[in-house]
């Protein structure tokens, strides 16, 4: 654990020159993908995006693993859009140790709403030209990466929740926050969780039909 922290906190030097580069718009946030449930270990003007330290991931699964784009450990260029409507344009890459295992992310939020007022107010005046790209096809090697980095997640999460006297109720809870981070958008990611809590697929189905129930 002690060389994992090491080598995440050599990453904070580039957060913080890369957060002064660009100004106040940009946070920087890096994520201990060791320890999912509060992953934010370090941030940079976290105003952007309300990130704090001990906060977990969003959109690691649900954006950045499951798009067409992510190869080679990065995907550059993603939005998604804040509680108070600003849209914010990031960039996510991956940090691996020296087992070339998944220990972390470090993450790029922009605050692009001034540049989208700016935009709409030019192309009021100007003719825009749109350009559509095909996106490629995910290879083999590129989904078995993110299957792989999923399974890390999924037995991370586990290791570090499960006890041996373990309730209901907290099982429950453990799926809904794999759920909630979109764990379970993975094919036979509900077989691994199953596999590795003690209990039958039937059963974690059935929690994610209570949890779905609970929240309907």
């Amino acid at each position: 654990m002690e060389e994992i922290k090491k080598v995440l906190e050599s990453f904070i030097p580039i957060a913080k020159s890369t957060a002064k580069m660009f100004g106040p718009n940009c946070e920087v946030v890096i994520h201990d993908l060791t320890n999912p449930k509060a992953s934010v270990m370090f941030t940079v003007n976290n105003h952007v995006t309300g990130r704090a330290i001990g906060q977990s991931f969003d959109h690691l699964v649900k954006t950045v693993l499951q798009s067409e784009d992510f190869k080679e450990d990065y995907l550059a260029g993603y939005t998604f859009v804040t509680e108070d409507n600003r849209t914010i344009r990031s960039s996510t890459s991956l940090i691996r140790d020296s087992k070339q295992k998944v220990i972390g992310a470090f993450c790029l939020n922009f605050d692009v709403e001034a540049l989208n007022q700016m935009q709409q107010f030019m192309n009021s005046f100007l003719p825009t030209h749109v350009e559509v790209q095909e996106h490629e096809i995910k290879s083999d090697d590129d989904m078995e990466n993110v299957e792989g980095i999923v399974d890390q997640l999924i037995q991370q999460i586990i290791q570090n929740s499960v006890h041996p006297v373990m309730k209901r109720h907290e099982k429950i809870e453990l799926i809904r926050f794999m759920d909630e981070k979109g764990i379970f958008l993975m094919k036979g990611s509900v077989e691994k969780v199953a596999s590795l809590l003690g209990i039958s697929k039937v059963t974690v189905y059935s929690y994610l039909d209570e949890i779905k129930n609970k929240s309907s």
